[in-house]
């Protein structure tokens, strides 16, 4: 593969927002009539057929998430946006892009193409864009629609149910290591050298920043926020290719970092020895559930507990307050969802549960991390919110990614590079209107005998 080009990025602090949209979604939603909908369509199946009543609960229960994932579809069609779509281009589909399928030919003038079959077939080179994919999905609306497809009801049904009650050790490890052992090229192609895959941090507004800078920021601000000193013993859950690991060393730190990655173990471990610090860094390559119990000053866990699931996610959070010491400091960084949700969030998660991260069904509102933590024996010291942030990273991922087409399409082909294009071009869009997001929580053991002044000076 030829050389990974970096980007010494000269760019907005914040890829510009070209057109302002509300769809459709929760506001509209009737948790009532989806309740009638699960009720009611086993009750007419069993009038209809003249089956005994006594087969009611078995029908209902075989109905329900078909009932469901029907009554979704049926609503994304019928929904009308929040807000009026103004000031978008108004132009036809054929500007956006070229259709060289004939089966797909009936998308065209302003007959607008269901999101999940414009990305699939792109992916498969049936279609082609006309420009770039960024400013393609910023006028997504003139162009595309967010209703349910065949294939993302199948996907839904078949798939993300059932990994999200299974979680099993073998399913995650099986996830992880196709998704993380891809190869390393492919990953710095677009995290750049410091191989972070978590999001950054501006300091300053107004002024560009660097993806080196914004991520430098950040390793910072976590040392900052768990007060990190000399001699600390720190766990870093989740710990990827070892940056944060080995910064929190050269800082003072005795670090344990685990990561189900194979190739992030062995980059984490030689990065570590070449900053001279390899004997205060651990990196186990291992499930979280079977990190060996020991006591920790400081857990970090940064984009990680996502992929715990929401069944596990109990059960994670009282193994990390076992291993953290009663003076400890927690601190979570988490991807999230926001409540009031649209039909494109739920297209967009979708795409992302199938190709992206499958498995990480954890992301979810803020109040729903804060209920954990609180019910797990945890006070939330502080919370932030870093959506914004998170756009700046995948903007500057997206530009990088961009610059080397050549060469990931040479090794890992047109389908590999298409898919990624996608992905963070559209994240970049996602994390900057709200849709998605991430949360920093510095968290400590809820006990009396907490020193909680400590965070005073720590502001």
């Amino acid at each position: 593969m030829t050389a990974i080009n970096h980007v010494n990025h000269d760019v907005h602090q914040v890829a510009p927002t070209r057109y302002f949209v509300e769809g459709s979604g929760n506001a509209q939603f009737s948790n009532l009539h989806l309740a009638g909908a699960i009720v009611t369509v086993p009750l007419a199946l069993i009038i209809i057929t003249g089956w005994p009543w006594s087969w009611y609960p078995i029908v209902a229960a075989l109905l329900a998430l078909p009932a469901f994932a029907g009554y979704n579809v049926f609503y994304a069609r019928l929904a009308p946006p929040l807000r009026p779509q103004k000031g978008l281009p108004g132009k036809n589909i054929e500007d956006y892009m070229t259709i060289k399928d004939d089966t797909l030919k009936m998308y065209k003038g302003k007959n607008k193409i269901p999101i999940e079959t414009f990305f699939e077939n792109y992916f498969e080179g049936r279609i082609d864009i006309n420009g770039d994919m960024l400013e393609l999905l910023e006028a997504r609306y003139d162009w595309a629609s967010f209703t349910w497809t065949l294939g993302q009801v199948k996907f839904f049904l078949t798939q993300w149910i059932p990994e999200t009650l299974w979680h099993s050790k073998k399913q995650d490890e099986a996830q992880v290591r196709d998704h993380y052992d891809r190869g390393d090229d492919f990953y710095e192609a677009f995290l750049g050298p410091m191989m972070i895959y978590t999001s950054g941090v501006m300091t300053k507004k107004g002024e560009r920043q660097s993806l080196e800078e914004i991520q430098q920021n950040k390793l910072d601000l976590v040392c900052k926020k768990i007060q990190l000193k000399q001699g600390d013993r720190m766990l870093d859950i989740g710990c990827g290719w070892g940056t944060l690991s080995v910064h929190a060393a050269k800082n003072g730190a005795k670090v344990t970092g685990v990561t189900l990655g194979k190739n992030q173990a062995a980059w984490g471990t030689r990065k570590a020895e070449e900053a001279g610090v390899a004997k205060d860094v651990n990196i186990m390559c291992m499930d979280y559930r079977d990190i060996p119990f020991q006591k920790y000053d400081k857990i970090t866990c940064l984009e990680m507990a996502e992929h715990v699931g929401v069944l596990r996610f109990s059960t994670f959070l009282d193994q990390v307050r076992e291993m953290l010491e009663d003076d400890g400091i927690f601190f979570l960084q988490i991807a999230g969802l926001r409540r009031a949700w649209q039909y494109e969030d739920l297209m967009w998660g979708l795409f992302m549960a199938k190709y992206v991260f499958p498995g990480a069904d954890a992301s979810c509102p803020l109040g729903w991390f804060i209920d954990k933590l609180e019910s797990a024996g945890f006070e939330i010291e502080s919370s932030e919110t870093l959506g914004v942030h998170y756009s700046t990273t995948l903007y500057r991922w997206y530009a990088n990614w961009m610059k080397n087409r050549a060469s990931i399409t040479a090794k890992y082909g047109d389908r590999w590079f298409r898919t990624w294009e996608y992905f963070l071009a559209y994240s970049t869009i996602v994390a900057r209107q709200g849709s998605a997001t991430v949360y920093q929580l510095v968290c400590h053991k809820n006990l009396n005998a907490f020193d909680r002044s400590q965070f005073i000076k720590a502001r």
